[in-house]
Formats: C-alpha cells, structure tokens, sequence
C-alpha cells in the first residue's frame, strides 16, 4: 500500500529565480521506508489553502533545512546577524502543524521540523545551543565529508514506553547532529522521547492516545535503510498513516 505525503519546501533564490525544493534525501527515505509517494507543497505568500492540501494526504512530513524559524515566531529576542531566514516556509509549516493535528493526521518531522513543531504549538528555541550553556555543540564540521557529518554522533536516550523505544527495542541509540538550534521550551501537549547526554531534548511526541506526531532532531532519513533504527522510524509513520487511511474510509 503506498500513501501520500505532504512535504513543505524551502523557499529559495537561486540565481535571479525563486524556487520551491525539498532534499532528494528526505523523499527517496519516504518512498524506500514509508511506501509514500512524496507531494511537494510550495511555501507560497500567502500559503495555499491547507485544509484542502491536508484532505488529500495520509501524512505529512517535515524536513530539514539551512533556514531557521525567525525568532518573533517564539521570542521577543531579535535575530543574530547572519542567520538564514524563510518566512515563507514558516507561514506554511507553523500553520500546517496544527491543521494536521487538528484534522489526526499523522506527522513525522525531523531537525527544523523538530523545531517548527515544538514553536507551532506553543514553545521556544535556543538560536545557538552552543552558547546556551551546559550544552555541546551539536553542530556538524562542514569541513568533513558527508559520511562523516551524517555518522553517529552522540547516543540518546529514549523514553521507556515511547514510539522511539519500541522502534529501537533498545534503551539509548546512536543518532547524527547536524544542527545549531534546539529546543529551549517544551511546547504544551508534548512528550520528550529522547535526550541527548548535555540534557538536549533530541525528539518528542504528541501527547496524544490516538494522534501519531514524532519529531526527532537528528537526521534519520540518511542512508535510512542501511540504519534499522532509522528504518524503524519511518516504518512507524507508514504504520501509523495506514491506520488513519483505514479510519478514514469507514
């Protein structure tokens, strides 16, 4: 059984033109671990109408991305100088996360998904993990090859009980960091299923019997199938969005 996914897109200049994109990475990982077939959704101003999108889909997916959410989403605090913006993006995502859950739509998100997530419902983020104290610096050295980059970084350790843990059969697992920001305030509703060893919030879910929302801050879709943890996380979304297929038809 395949199923369809939202992706939101990057909105980005390249050249003199705008253009829409997700990672390759992100929708071979959804075709090869999900059985989805991945929909791009363009993050057009102002947004397309969602709610239609949303009637469409078994899933919605949040990637990756050069971009953060700009800071008045979550804070009074301004920007620092240089951080790359998509306020595009964010008009979409921020809404589409709640339009998904409100409708029970199940949602896998990963590193700035993680993040729009946790802003969308109510929380807040360091903009730079490695000056907020007692943290590491999870960030990747662009200096090394990829391989090196999206190799396993730090374990976390996973909630007893949690989506994570039965995924993994497993207590702590390995994951990649590739990521400046983080988590500052848990938003309401959600659960924390992993933490990295500095205390980091690494993925939470949707504290909900019924609802499958998963966010994780690392990057599971690399090389996915050559990883059963990562394998299992998208299997877990697969499972879930048949689940809502079923409930859905009756």
């Amino acid at each position: 059984m395949q199923y369809w996914v939202g992706v939101p897109c990057d909105r980005r200049q390249v050249g003199h033109h705008i253009f829409h994109m997700a990672g390759e990475k992100y929708l071979r990982a959804l075709r090869h671990a999900a059985d989805a077939l991945p929909l791009l959704l363009p993050s057009l101003e102002p947004p397309l109408d969602l709610w239609a999108i949303l009637d469409r889909v078994d899933g919605l997916f949040l990637t990756g991305a050069y971009s953060n959410i700009e800071p008045h989403h979550y804070s009074d605090e301004p920007s620092y100088p240089g951080n790359l913006h998509d306020p595009a993006r964010d008009a979409t995502t921020l809404s589409i996360v709640r339009a998904a859950i409100e409708l029970g739509i199940p949602v896998l998100a990963v590193c700035r998904g993680l993040q729009e997530v946790n802003v969308a419902l109510g929380g807040s983020l360091h903009q730079k993990v490695h000056e907020a104290g007692g943290f590491a610096d999870h960030r990747e050295n662009n200096d090394e090859p990829l391989d090196i980059q999206y190799g396993p970084s730090h374990p976390v350790q996973l909630t007893p009980g949690g989506i994570l843990h039965r995924a993994a059969g497993t207590d702590t697992a390995w994951v990649n960091s590739l990521h400046g920001q983080g988590i500052r305030e848990l938003a309401p509703g959600l659960t924390v299923e992993a933490t990295a060893p500095d205390g980091l919030v690494e993925a939470v879910r949707l504290d909900s019997p019924t609802q499958f929302l998963l966010a994780v801050q690392w990057h599971p879709e690399w090389k996915v199938l050559d990883n059963s943890f990562y394998t299992a996380i998208f299997k877990s979304f697969a499972a879930a969005m048949g689940t809502y297929r079923s409930r859905k038809a009756k």
